[in-house]
């Protein structure tokens, strides 16, 4: 059994035209994703989402440098101290 990692990431988007490769990339790990929420901030021009995530330490890194890797979009992980064996 793999052991997986439940965590959530904190994504802002300040360049919008990233967003459709941000939603391109979720879509790709669309299997590990528990759920996500997006919340636009019309007032400051950016968009917040939160991505409730369950799968192994070396997909979630995957996955966050690859969003860190956007242009104009920031990411922060925090883990649950919940381990889980898929």
């Amino acid at each position: 059994m793999t052991e997986t990692r439940v965590a959530i990431m904190g994504i802002i988007v300040e360049d919008t035209e990233s967003a459709a490769k941000l939603n391109s990339l979720l879509h790709e790990y669309a299997s590990y994703i528990i759920g996500r929420m997006g919340i636009p901030y019309r007032e400051k021009n950016i968009n917040i989402v939160s991505v409730a995530i369950d799968a192994p330490q070396s997909i979630i890194a995957s996955l966050s440098g690859k969003i860190g890797n956007l242009k104009g979009v920031s990411v922060k992980i925090a883990y649950s101290n919940v381990g889980t064996n898929a």
